[in-house]
């Protein structure tokens, strides 16, 4: 590992943030596809996630180009001040064109062409100083782009909040009414549990589930009101129970293929259930937002597009792995929307740690990240009503702010707990918006205000390898189309029912 240290924290090589973007993409999403993939065929999902890796690589590379557009933007206006400070100690050499022009924009386009080619070199545009996407859209976008940006942050945040607050109650509710209950887990049977089967004595299993969401709300909801931290220890320890519980999955699925006991059918294409494997898959896909953490510290940049590529192949082959081995070893009826439910009382494994560890896996991890995904959102509202200068007022800030926070997500899960479409509503609206338009628009904004300051002749060496503008116009008519496809998939739908 590369020694040093930035405002960013300790340096890491290539291969150590490869291993951290794989990670963060490979989370709770991965656990909806299998049942995404049953429902849309196996051909249409193997072609559309293929495809959707390769627009969120591409999108991807444009949130890079931005980021390096942004530190040649600072570095470029500390520069200017530096030069404003040494004319201020100067007592000569100050000439009336220079006190007439106040800023840096105006100053380059007296300055000689040399100086600013000069200022303007490749190493201008290194990676060095961490610039969050907000800071990004304030640089870039006007106030109307700026309000969209965290209006399309808050509703991502807001959909990822309802996931882990329904997720977690679906898995103990899961695992304690099938053992405790009056029906054998529907894995092996064909059936599935209704609502209103009975959990325990005469409390329904939709009791049980809202029992247990009241319960999580209690224990992790206060810290919503509070400051908190993901620790370094606490990462590695969810990471490694999730490459656990992964790796167990697909060893179980495998033997239970390699039997002849495998039970999955699935269809070649299924068109109805396209829309839902799109949002499924595009907030599989999701880390534009924590690229500047991610990318910033690793500490040599030369090559990050073609590493960037490699984990997405990675990624794109382990999704692939994980859902046909779920699609052929269960029939398509009995997958469930959290994929390490079919483990728990199934015949695939007599163990019952490995049954009780796949079924909680998802309380374990999930409730760790939902107090920090839950303080994100409560200062993105935050950021998006300050007026500078200004503070808010004590309860403003300490209750009402978390609340709006809160309240929104519980409501939804207190009223459906079918987490493959709000995973998949989440990613194709919320995550269309994050992953396809914001990009687009951050590459856009960043070369015209790059030419603007240094210069036609100026090259990002950090430019994306889709650096035509018919890849940025495709990306948006791309986002355009799926709303559209999705928004009209959905109204059919209830227009059905």
């Amino acid at each position: 590992m590369a020694g040093g240290i930035t405002d960013t924290g300790e340096l890491y090589s290539p291969y150590v943030g490869l291993v951290y973007m794989f990670n963060l993409i490979v989370g709770t999403g991965a656990l909806t596809m299998p049942k995404a993939f049953a429902t849309a065929g196996w051909l249409v999902s193997l072609i559309l996630i293929m495809f959707l890796g390769f627009m969120s690589y591409m999108t991807t590379t444009f949130v890079m180009e931005a980021m390096a557009a942004a530190n040649a933007q600072l570095r470029w206006k500390k520069m200017e001040k530096h030069k404003e400070d040494d004319d201020e100690d100067s007592s000569s050499g100050v000439s009336d064109s220079d006190v007439l022009l106040p800023d840096g924009y105006a100053r380059s386009e007296t300055r000689p062409i040399l100086s600013v080619q000069r200022r303007g070199s490749p190493n201008i545009f290194e990676i060095t100083e961490r610039v969050e996407m907000g800071q990004m859209a304030s640089m870039f976008f006007n106030k109307v782009g700026v309000n969209l940006f965290y209006f399309c942050i808050i509703i991502y945040l807001y959909g990822d909040l309802a996931i882990y607050a329904a997720a977690v109650p679906v898995s103990l509710m899961q695992v304690t009414c099938s053992v405790t209950g009056n029906h054998s887990c529907g894995v092996e049977d064909g059936t599935k549990y209704n609502d209103t089967d009975k959990c325990w004595g005469p409390i329904r299993r939709i009791d049980a589930y809202r029992l247990y969401l009241a319960a999580f709300i209690l224990l992790l909801g206060p810290f919503t009101f509070f400051n908190v931290q993901k620790t370094k220890y606490l990462q590695i320890m969810t990471s490694l129970m999730r490459w656990i519980a992964f790796v167990i999955m697909i060893i179980l699925a495998l033997i239970h293929i390699g039997k002849g006991e495998g039970e999955g059918h699935p269809p070649l294409a299924q068109l109805s259930g396209i829309p839902n494997l799109f949002g499924v898959c595009v907030y599989s896909f999701m880390c534009q937002h924590s690229l500047p953490s991610l990318i910033t510290p690793i500490s040599k940049k030369q090559h990050v597009n073609k590493l960037v590529l490699l984990d997405y192949i990675l990624i794109l082959g382990f999704y692939s792995l994980l859902s046909f081995t779920a699609i052929y070893c269960f029939r398509n009826e009995t997958l469930m929307d959290m994929y390490t439910l079919n483990f728990t009382n199934s015949n695939i494994t007599n163990i019952a740690f490995i049954r009780y560890f796949l079924g909680l896996f998802p309380v374990f991890t999930i409730s760790t990240n939902f107090p920090i995904i839950a303080v994100t959102l409560r200062n993105n509202w935050k950021t998006l009503f300050h007026r500078e200068g200004g503070t808010y007022p004590w309860v403003v800030d300490r209750i009402v702010f978390p609340a709006i926070t809160l309240i929104p997500p519980v409501l939804v899960a207190v009223c459906t707990h079918d987490l493959e479409s709000l995973v998949g509503i989440t990613g194709a609206y919320a995550g269309n918006g994050i992953q396809y338009i914001i990009p687009a628009f951050l590459a856009y904004c960043s070369r015209k205000d790059t030419q603007l300051v240094f210069g036609s002749g100026t090259v990002n060496n950090h430019l994306s390898p889709f650096r035509h503008i018919f890849w940025i116009w495709f990306v948006l008519l791309w986002s355009l189309f799926c709303f559209v496809f999705v928004t009209a998939n959905i109204i059919l739908s209830e227009t059905k029912l």
